[in-house]
């Protein structure tokens, strides 16, 4: 099964800084690196440890989180979902989360936060999810999210012509259904974050942080 590289991981403070602070783990999207995301830390807020992971597949100068050979955009199988985001939850059983856990993922890594939830309903306290969506079809975590939706919050722009709008249909009904939704559609801005998000997240991770 394809495994995270630890030594790849990009951290916003050494070993002996992270006790006792909650942890912020970056997903980026296709064809990017562990780098890409990690640009954003001066924007977030400073209490969590920001650890930037890198995708499972290399995929031209970068990496994916979905083989590239079998997935198409805007409709990875819920099979590969699950995949890649075992292998962020494999990762997570070696670091420390004891002060909790919240996952920002931009496109394909925005699918494989969400998927964490369905594979793990508990582990994350929150996931942010950008410019991304729902991986399709019913998994078995479904049930228990409903029980106890986690918070989420999905920003996209309007100018968006990566992402299918009919991925955006799936997965609309269940953000609505499975996770306590904050929604944000940017009319602007293409396949990207933009500034005005990314004062809204860094807000929006404030109040899950206390």
């Amino acid at each position: 099964m394809p495994a995270l590289d630890p030594d790849a991981v990009q951290w916003s403070a050494p070993e002996r800084e992270r006790a006792g602070r909650p942890l912020l783990v970056l997903a980026h999207g296709r064809g990017a690196d562990e780098r890409d995301l990690f640009a954003l830390s001066p924007h977030l807020p400073l209490r969590p440890v920001i650890a930037s992971v890198r995708a499972i597949h290399p995929e031209g100068a970068g990496y994916s989180w979905f083989d590239p050979a079998h997935e198409r955009r805007g409709a990875a199988s819920g099979a590969a979902a699950d995949t890649a985001a075992g292998a962020v939850l494999d990762w997570l059983d070696t670091v420390d989360t004891g002060a909790g856990v919240g996952m920002l993922g931009f496109s394909q890594g925005a699918v494989v936060a969400t998927q964490l939830l369905r594979l793990a309903p508990r582990r994350l306290d929150y996931v942010v999810a950008l410019s991304g969506y729902v991986a399709q079809g019913e998994h078995p975590g479904d049930v228990r999210l409903r029980e106890l939706p986690p918070p989420v919050f999905w920003g996209r722009g309007g100018q968006d012509r990566v992402i299918p709008e009919t991925a955006v249909e799936w997965s609309l009904p269940w953000m609505a259904t499975h996770t306590t939704l904050t929604e944000r559609v940017y009319p602007d801005l293409g396949h990207s974050v933009g500034r005005a998000e990314l004062r809204d997240i860094s807000a929006w991770l404030e109040q899950r942080l206390g």
